[in-house]
């Protein structure tokens, strides 16, 4: 596997990338073991990470963890600094759950913000010392939903909340020489569609209708652009949100068509 992708590349480093075991994270993975030395997956699900990293080949470590909780983070921290300094960090960890603000208990408010927001701070803090060491980079992976509404709202409300973190690291530790960024995928054809796309089999083609390039993410696309901007090719870029939606975050056809009455949406 090669370690040379990029000018400046420091091929001793260890990228970590936390939700390690979904497909939006098996394919950051993939991509970052091009320019780093080892690959870290962190997930909770132990089974699924393990078979994740034996398919990902030799280039990718496992580590089990559950990222909301300080002390599996700082356990996690010490054995991913074992294997070298951390230039990297993917807070790739998420789930919604409620689908309406009506149907979203207090706890379930709480979970999906333990789970998209403050995980990602547990992690930047547990492994900051190594990232300013190495000047190295966080990427954040928010959602179109931290920019508006589109559903899943303690979801939506706490990946909101992870691109503001992402600018918080980018101004304070910008002087140590971290960097941090966000990318905001719209919808992603994963297994976590799975369920909606028995029930309805058409899913994508009706959500593709809405995205300008009349196609929806694939976890490639997302983990492109998190290899872009933990790179040096991005060394100047700080405190971004880069959307990786096919355009939905711009706009909608269908409804420009509706106001301007012209064919050419």
């Amino acid at each position: 596997m090669s370690t040379t992708s990029f000018p400046g590349a420091a091929p001793h480093t260890v990228a970590i990338v936390t939700g390690g075991a979904g497909d939006i994270g098996r394919a950051i993975a993939a991509r970052l073991a091009r320019d780093h030395a080892l690959v870290v997956l962190v997930d909770i699900d132990e089974a699924a990470g393990e078979q994740a990293a034996r398919a990902l080949g030799e280039a990718i470590r496992f580590i089990a963890a559950d990222v909301t909780d300080p002390l599996s983070v700082a356990a996690m921290a010490r054995e991913a600094l074992a294997l070298g300094p951390v230039r990297t960090l993917v807070n790739n960890a998420g789930a919604a759950r409620a689908v309406s603000l009506h149907d979203t208990t207090p706890e379930i408010w709480r979970a999906d913000n333990a789970l998209n927001l403050e995980a990602a701070f547990l992690c930047f803090r547990a492994l900051e010392e190594s990232l300013a060491a190495t000047r190295g980079s966080v990427v954040n992976i928010a959602s179109v939903n931290g920019l508006g509404v589109y559903g899943h709202p303690a979801y939506s409300a706490a990946k909101a909340g992870l691109i503001h973190l992402t600018r918080l690291i980018a101004v304070e530790y910008g002087r140590l020489g971290i960097r941090a960024n966000a990318v905001a995928p719209g919808t992603v054809r994963t297994q976590a569609w799975e369920a909606r796309a028995q029930a309805n089999p058409a899913v994508f083609e009706e959500a593709a209708r809405w995205y300008p390039l009349g196609r929806v993410v694939d976890p490639a696309d997302v983990a492109e652009a998190v290899g872009f901007l933990a790179s040096p090719l991005a060394r100047a870029i700080t405190g971004t949100c880069l959307p990786v939606d096919c355009g939905l975050s711009a706009g909608q056809g269908e409804l420009a068509r509706t106001f301007s009455q012209s064919d050419h949406y």
